[in-house]
C-alpha cells in the first residue's frame, strides 16, 4: 500500500533532481558570448573580437542609440582585452568603426552582435600571450582561436578551428559545458604563414542556432500578433507549463508530489499546486524587477544559484523534520509493544495466547509473522511543510517565462504577458497536483500486496531519508555556482 509507493516515488524524485537541466535557449537568455580570433604576423598582432549578447542583457540596454551601445562595447573590450610579447605589455588599439546589429531573438526581443578589430605593432617575434577579460562574471561561451599570419610560423595553445562559425551556431554536444577559454599563448618565429594548434572541440558536430526560439515564447509571439484563438493560446501555454514541470532538472516537483502522496490528501495536493502557481508567478515578476531596476547592482543570472540553494535547503528542512517524526513514531511503537507484551505475559498469559492466536489467524490488528500491533499510520502534512515544499517547487522562475514578461513590457502588453505566465505556472502546478493525487490514490492498486515483512516496516523512515538526500543533492549542486 503506502509503503510500496515510497521507494518508487523517492527514486523518481532523485532521478529528476540529478538530471541535468535542459535550457530552452542553447546558452541561456542571460548569456554574453564572446570570441577572439588571433593572428600573429611578422610586424603586427591582429585581434578580431566578436560579441553575441542574448535577449535579457540586450533588453537592459533598451532605449539607447546603437552608436552609444557600440561605443560602450568598444570601451569594455578595450579595457578587457590585453596582450604581451615575452612578458612586455603591448599597446592594443581599436580600429575605427566596428559593426553592431540586433538579430531577432525569442519573444520578439532582440539580441546584440558586435564585431571589432584591434591590433598592436610588433618589433620582434617571440611568445605572445592574449587575455580576454571582457564581461567578467557573465555566463556564456568564451573562446580564443588562432589564424595564420603573414611571414610567421606559430605554435598555439588554442585551436585554429571555430565550431561556432563566429558565434552564429553552437555544438549541441557542448551546450551543457560551453567553452570557457580566455587565454591563448602563441610562440611565433619567422615562417610562411603556418599554424600548429590543437584540434577544436565540436568541429563538425551538429549545431544549434541560438535564435531558434522557445515554445512558450512563440505562444506569446502569436498572441501579441493576433494569430490564433486566444483561448487556444492559453491552453497551449498551460500545456507547455505542464511539460516544463516534468523536464529534467525539476526533481523538486517530483519530491513535492511524493510528499503529498505518501502523507497527504487530494486537498493537500491541490493546496500545493496553488502554492506553486503563486510562488512561480511572483518569482518571475520579482526577477523581472531585478532585471529592470537593479541590474546595476546585481546580475539576474546570479540569483539563480541562490534560488537553487534556497530550494534545496527547504527540502532538507522538510526531509529532516519528516525523518525525525517517523523515527520518534517508530521508537514510540517499540515502547508500546514492550509494555503490551510485558503486561500480557505477567497477568494474562494463557488468555493473551488464545486471543493472539485468534487475531493472528484472522489477520486483524497485528502484523503477520510478528504478533505486534501495526503502528504505521503516516502523519498528516503540516501547513508549514506544505508551504515549504510548494515554495521550493515554484521558487526558481523559468527563464522562458521571464523572457515573455520582458517581451510583454517591451511591446506594452504587460496584461497579455501576465495572463500567459499565470497559465504557464498553472500548467506547472497541474502536473505537480496530478502526480500528488495519483500517488494519494495509488494504494488502491497495491491493496492486495503483502507488506508485513521487516523490510517494509522501515520504508517510511527510509523514504524520509531519501527526501533529505534529495534536498542535500540540490544544495550541493547549487553551492559551486554561488
Amino acid at each position: 500500500m503506502r509503503r510500496l509507493r515510497h521507494i518508487a516515488l523517492a527514486a523518481l524524485a532523485i532521478s529528476g533532481v540529478l538530471a541535468a537541466p535542459a535550457a530552452a535557449h542553447p546558452l541561456g537568455n542571460f548569456s554574453e558570448n564572446h570570441l577572439t580570433r588571433v593572428s600573429v604576423s611578422a610586424d603586427r598582432l591582429s585581434l578580431h573580437y566578436i560579441l553575441d549578447q542574448a535577449e535579457i542583457p540586450t533588453f537592459q540596454e533598451r532605449g539607447r542609440p546603437p552608436a552609444q551601445v557600440l561605443a560602450a562595447k568598444r570601451a569594455a573590450v578595450a579595457r578587457g582585452l590585453s596582450a604581451t610579447l615575452d612578458g612586455r605589455p603591448l599597446a592594443l588599439t581599436a580600429a575605427p568603426g566596428g559593426t553592431i546589429t540586433f538579430p531577432r531573438g525569442q519573444g520578439g526581443l532582440h539580441t546584440t552582435r558586435v564585431e571589432l578589430d584591434l591590433s598592436a605593432p610588433l618589433t620582434s617575434l617571440g611568445t605572445v600571450v592574449v587575455h580576454d577579460g571582457t564581461f567578467p562574471g557573465r555566463v556564456g561561451w568564451k573562446a580564443v582561436v588562432v589564424g595564420p599570419g603573414r611571414g610567421t610560423a606559430v605554435r598555439s595553445t588554442v585551436p585554429q578551428g571555430d565550431p561556432t562559425g563566429g558565434l552564429r551556431a553552437y555544438p549541441k554536444s557542448l551546450l551543457s559545458s560551453p567553452q570557457d577559454v580566455r587565454d591563448g599563448r602563441f610562440a611565433a618565429r619567422a615562417g610562411s604563414g603556418t599554424v600548429s594548434a590543437p584540434q577544436a572541440r565540436g568541429v563538425g558536430a551538429p549545431t544549434t542556432h541560438e535564435r531558434s526560439g522557445d515554445p512558450f515564447t512563440r505562444v506569446f509571439d502569436d498572441a501579441a500578433a493576433g494569430r490564433g484563438a486566444f483561448i487556444l493560446l492559453l491552453l497551449i501555454a498551460f500545456g507547455w507549463g505542464a511539460l516544463h514541470a516534468v523536464s529534467p532538472g525539476h526533481g523538486k516537483t517530483m519530491v513535492a508530489a511524493y510528499l503529498v502522496g505518501t502523507r497527504g490528501t487530494s486537498r493537500d495536493a491541490l493546496a500545493l499546486g496553488l502554492t506553486v502557481t503563486v510562488t512561480h508567478t511572483i518569482g518571475v515578476f520579482a526577477l523581472g524587477l531585478v532585471t529592470l531596476a537593479l541590474s546595476a547592482y546585481i546580475l539576474p543570472e546570479q540569483l539563480y544559484p541562490w534560488l537553487n540553494l534556497a530550494s534545496g535547503l527547504l527540502v532538507v528542512g522538510v526531509g529532516g523534520a519528516v525523518l525525525r517524526s517517523r523515527l520518534r513514531q517508530r521508537r514510540g511503537a517499540r515502547v508500546a509493544h514492550v509494555h503490551h507484551d510485558h503486561d500480557h505475559g505477567d497477568h494474562h498469559h494463557h488468555e493473551h495466547e488464545h486471543e493472539h492466536d485468534h487475531s493472528h489467524g484472522s489477520g486483524i490488528g497485528h502484523d503477520h509473522g510478528t504478533g505486534h500491533h501495526s503502528h504505521d499510520v503516516p502523519e498528516r502534512l503540516t501547513g508549514r511543510s506544505l508551504l515549504a515544499m510548494g515554495v521550493s517547487a515554484g521558487l526558481i522562475p523559468c527563464p522562458s517565462a521571464l523572457v515573455v514578461l520582458l517581451a510583454a513590457i517591451a511591446q506594452h502588453q504587460v496584461g497579455l504577458g501576465l495572463v500567459l505566465i499565470i497559465a504557464f505556472s498553472a500548467g506547472l502546478a497541474a502536473t505537480l497536483t496530478g502526480l500528488g493525487i495519483a500517488v494519494v490514490h495509488a494504494g488502491r492498486l497495491t491493496a492486495r500486496v503483502d507488506t508485513s515483512g521487516r523490510v517494509f516496516a522501515v520504508l517510511p523512515s527510509l523514504s524520509a531519508a531519501l527526501i533529505l538526500c534529495v534536498g542535500l543533492a540540490l544544495t550541493l549542486q547549487a553551492l559551486p555556482k554561488l
